[in-house]
């Protein structure tokens, strides 16, 4: 009996340092696609009111987590029993991605008469309707996420596909929760980057510190060019990953790009197939109004 209960603690520590290892792996894997998530979350959760960005930070966050536990057992039925499936999901993934970045660019340089009269009257909105509003960003937010995440676990979940289920299930997760913690815990720092310079400026004026006044005045001066930052890179990092769920699964159109860097070519094909979504959602727009 009591050579079984050792032999099930041995099992049991072998399955941890299988975990182990395969968690490692598959974080590193995961990284690249982890960054684009990172600004593309930050790009998403900025714009808000001081008061609201941490309580917004926090409902996209627990949609976040919501996405990863609705996509990792339909992940594991599809390894299992429809691997064929997995692909064709991660493209038409790619494409809401892809045209996601092609409107921003659009917007950038053809502003929207909507767009301007919103800036223009944002400050008379009513508490009611800037809620409304949140509600809204929240929900394209969520929805750009789940897209990220699918692509997050499938990245996961190809490393270890090799490894017993048991195994599958415990990497998998740990890279989908850990992804959340830290993609949305960091882009919480970031946006209280203000705050927290304005903490060390009052400081140093108390301790009489030149030092900690200088870094707190760099910090609030730096935000403004941070969220900027993060709104570009948020938009390359959609046509990017969005791109390179084509040219990894394609493997004509992956031939075909070889011969220039594959970041440049990831992102040019990331372009066209946004730019297609979006001529045929302006006409369909169109055709509905």
């Amino acid at each position: 009996m009591a050579s079984g209960f050792f032999a099930l603690f041995d099992d049991i520590a072998l399955l941890m340092d299988d975990v182990a290892v395969a968690s490692k792996v598959a974080s590193q894997k995961t990284a690249g696609i982890l960054g684009d998530d990172l600004a593309v979350s930050a790009e998403k959760a900025s714009g808000f009111a001081s008061s609201r960005e941490l309580p917004v930070i926090w409902a996209i966050g627990k949609g976040s987590m919501i996405n990863k536990f609705i996509i990792l057992p339909i992940a594991f039925l599809l390894s299992a029993f429809a691997p064929w499936a997995i692909v064709p999901i991660l493209m038409l993934g790619g494409i809401y991605l892809a045209y996601e970045g092609v409107e921003k660019i659009y917007e950038y340089f053809v502003p929207h008469q909507q767009t301007h009269n919103k800036k223009k009257t944002y400050e008379k909105l009513s508490k009611e309707e800037i809620l409304k509003n949140e509600k809204v960003k929240i929900k394209s937010a969520i929805v750009t996420d789940f897209i990220l995440s699918v692509e997050i676990v499938i990245i996961a979940l190809s490393t270890v596909s090799k490894q017993p289920l048991m195994v599958q299930i415990a990497v998998v997760t740990f890279v989908a929760v850990l992804a959340t913690i830290g993609v949305y815990g960091i882009v919480a720092l970031l946006v209280r980057m203000d705050d927290f310079g304005y903490a060390l400026i009052a400081r140093g004026k108390k301790k009489g510190s030149s030092f900690l006044k200088k870094v707190g005045k760099l910090l609030v001066r730096s935000l403004p060019k941070v969220i900027k930052s993060l709104t570009v890179i948020g938009t390359i990092a959609m046509l990017l990953v969005a791109g390179g769920i084509y040219t990894h699964h394609t493997p004509w159109l992956h031939e075909m790009l070889h011969s220039i860097p594959s970041l440049l070519g990831d992102m040019l094909v990331g372009f066209i197939i946004g730019a297609i979504a979006f001529v045929f959602m302006e006409i369909f727009k169109k055709i509905k109004a």
